[in-house]
């Protein structure tokens, strides 16, 4: 372990630990406890650090009755013994050289997939099980720097960490807690429980209250609260053990997550803790021993250090680790990629409602919600005489983008910065650029608006077919690589028009589409994967346009193409006879 720099929820700020005194690890299940207890007299001791990770595969050492595939070379146990750690209040922003790691391929097909689901409700109908976690890796070549991959996929996570182990590296975005200690105090928070984010702001929210509204996903949640009550109630002084909140609902980058708490008091060591806990019950299923059985008969790989634990442990009984999800292995020898993905099995449980789910939670690294930084973005026309146009909708819009992508939204700040970046301005029209960065930065910058010729833009169709479930489609961002690689291939258009997967219209690059159609301008509605244009809406709701899918043969057929925007407002578009015929 030459390095760990993991993320301290409580103080937002990152342990960075490095330059090891001393790293114990092993692949033989025998010396699991023994080294535990050694690095714990290390801690106790000496006033180290000790960081690190354990293995799923290392759950037979804490109870001889847990059944899992037999263990790669990849170690059960590996800890660093460091000086205090090194408090960093942010990370460094990831580099120009993207690591690869992109064509993932998972370790079942889907045919496979449901051929263990129906065992796994064969088993629940038998009386074997109540729920079955059942898992699956993904893997990919990897070329690159494992510490750039991290800082693209893992920074924004409760429990993130980065930990080298040279050949291999953990890169984890964890939103799950395993248990934290402070003196003798213990609690976990169990996850389970999972929808998908949404793409717009009202979208996520019912994403989220059908999550806490769930039954099933309720009925999941508090089994797994049952379990760990009694793992912990193993260690735990008699009477301590309580669960102080039930069905939390947490936003994470690609999905809402259930969670709850579970406290208790303990004098217990760390591997009395570990032999009550490990693995964590929300990973496993209910009953323990008897589940881990049926998943090692199930599974087709070993874990590794998916489902395990990560963290450290320092002086005066003060440890916390994660439950190793969302997290990827890397191997720079063989040049590999790793990562698990799964999900809760229970009685009424489809195969395809948890592939999707899988498939949801693998978004992290399979599609990227931010490599980038990002700011939020509106553009604003501005006149002496009328100030603002439609200053009121720009405003909600970017107040619903904040809250969905957790942004601070100051809106005395952004009003004040909007006046100001006017006053010295002469008569005439501006459009206005507002800017707000993560940290709730504005920025303000106001440019004269160019008269146009009034002659109907000349429009291209665009090559490729947009992702209408991109989230970034819904929200005005700097993150515009989709408009401009559009643009790119048409230099000499003024716009191009785009289009999504199922061959629907959707927007242009620089405005919302509206078509005459019969007699009547209709333009397509939000769910094809398009920014809902603060003029567009201004118009739905005078009745002045109304909402129907366009599809390119009805494009074709449209009487007159018109692009509007809060800023240009309408303007006729054509597109040349060649896009037509396409």
């Amino acid at each position: 372990m030459n390095q760990a720099v993991i993320h301290d929820p409580e103080s937002g700020h990152w342990l960075q630990f490095t330059r090891p005194h001393v790293i114990l690890q092993t692949a033989n299940p025998s010396d699991v406890i023994p080294l535990l207890a050694e690095a714990e007299r290390l801690v106790r001791h000496d006033g180290l650090y000790a960081a690190g990770w354990i293995s799923y595969e290392a759950s037979p050492a804490f109870d001889h009755a847990f059944r899992t595939r037999t263990a790669t070379a990849f170690p059960l146990v590996c800890f660093g013994l460091f000086n205090p750690p090194t408090l960093l209040k942010a990370l460094p922003a990831a580099g120009d050289q993207t690591p690869s790691a992109t064509s993932w391929k998972p370790s079942v097909d889907r045919d496979e997939y449901d051929a263990a689901i129906t065992r796994i409700r064969n088993h629940i109908a038998s009386g074997d099980t109540y729920q079955v976690n059942y898992t699956l890796r993904q893997w990919s070549g990897f070329q690159g720097d494992p510490w750039e991959f991290f800082l693209r996929t893992c920074t924004d996570a409760p429990y993130g960490a980065f930990l080298d182990a040279d050949p291999y590296f953990l890169c984890s975005a964890s939103p799950e807690l395993f248990f934290s200690l402070r003196g003798g105090r213990i609690f976990s928070k169990p996850m389970k429980g999972t929808a998908a984010r949404g793409r717009t702001l009202a979208e996520d929210d019912n994403n989220a209250r059908w999550l806490y509204e769930s039954e099933k996903n309720r009925a999941e949640n508090v089994m797994i609260v049952d379990m760990i009550r009694n793992d912990l109630g193993r260690i735990a002084r008699p009477g301590s053990v309580v669960v102080p909140r039930l069905y939390d609902i947490e936003k994470y980058a690609t999905v809402w997550q259930m969670t709850s708490t579970v406290e208790a008091l303990t004098a217990a060591s760390l591997p009395e803790i570990l032999q009550a806990l490990f693995p964590c019950a929300s990973i496993t299923g209910a009953p323990k021993v008897k589940t881990m059985e049926i998943i090692s008969a199930l599974e087709t790989t070993p874990r590794n250090i998916y489902t395990g634990a990560i963290g450290f442990f320092g002086p005066n009984r003060h440890a916390r680790f994660s439950v190793a999800i969302r997290t990827t292995l890397i191997d720079t020898h063989a040049c590999q990629a790793e990562y698990g993905v799964g999900g809760g099995i229970v009685w009424d449980s489809t195969a395809q409602e948890e592939y999707e789910e899988c498939l949801n939670k693998a978004k992290i690294i399979l599609d990227p919600i931010s490599p980038r930084p990002f700011q939020l973005l509106e553009t604003l026309l501005w006149t002496r005489d009328e100030g603002y146009f439609l200053e009121s909708r720009h405003h909600e819009r970017l107040r619903a983008s904040a809250l969905y992508f957790d942004y601070p939204y100051d809106d005395r700040r952004i009003r004040k910065a909007l006046s100001g970046v006017v006053e010295d301005h002469p008569p005439g029209h501006l459009r206005v650029r507002l800017l707000l960065s993560k940290d709730g930065t504005v920025e303000c910058r106001a440019t004269p608006l160019p008269q146009t010729d009034g002659l109907p833009l000349k429009i291209r169709l665009a090559r490729n077919p947009v992702v209408s479930h991109d989230p970034f489609l819904f929200h005005k961002t700097t993150r515009r690589e989709i408009y401009e690689q559009a643009k790119t291939a048409f230099p000499d258009a003024d716009d191009v028009l785009l289009y999504n997967e199922a061959g629907d219209v959707t927007e242009s690059c620089i405005a919302n589409v509206v078509i005459l159609r019969n007699g009547r301008l209709v333009t397509p509605p939000v769910r094809c994967g398009l920014l809902n244009g603060v003029y567009r809406q201004e118009l739905l709701d005078r009745g002045e346009i109304s909402e129907e899918t366009v599809d390119l043969s009805a494009l074709r057929r449209a009487e007159k193409i018109f692009l509007i925007n809060s800023v240009r407002k309408w303007r006729e578009a054509v597109l040349p006879p060649e896009d037509l015929l396409l």
